[in-house]
């Protein structure tokens, strides 16, 4: 299981990556691999403020729908619109092409509760 050691890991398993006072979001592969074929995502608007913890989006599949978790609070700065046409693109590249979210914040430091790669990866294998 791929799991990129330049981003912080949650343990409902989405991913930030951050750049500057920019935090790209998505779910991991593992997320993506376990809702199987991704059929729709739903993001918030460009503008809109998020808190720690919000419920930022959702992922629909053929075998769930899964809420996306703001892992910093800040406004939303891009959404990654092609999601729209082509959700597959999470199944497809989970950390690279299938982004979901950037937010603009001033407070990176919730990101220092977040798990490294090393972690994440532990962390999925427990789970059985």
């Amino acid at each position: 299981m791929k799991v990129p050691s330049d981003r912080k890991y949650s343990e409902t398993h989405e991913w930030s990556l951050l750049d500057e006072n920019v935090v790209t979001m998505g779910i991991t592969q593992y997320a993506a691999d376990e809702l199987t074929d991704i059929t729709y995502v739903d993001l918030p608007e460009v503008g809109s403020k998020v808190n720690v913890g919000d419920a930022v989006g959702e992922v629909e599949s053929v075998k769930a729908t899964s809420e996306i978790f703001s892992a910093v609070s800040g406004t939303v700065v891009a959404v990654n619109t092609a999601l729209s046409d082509h959700p597959e693109l999470v199944n497809d590249d989970a950390f690279e092409e299938g982004w979901m979210i950037k937010i603009k914040t001033e407070a990176v430091d919730p990101l220092k509760a977040l798990m490294g790669a090393k972690e994440y990866a532990s962390f999925v294998r427990n789970l059985g």
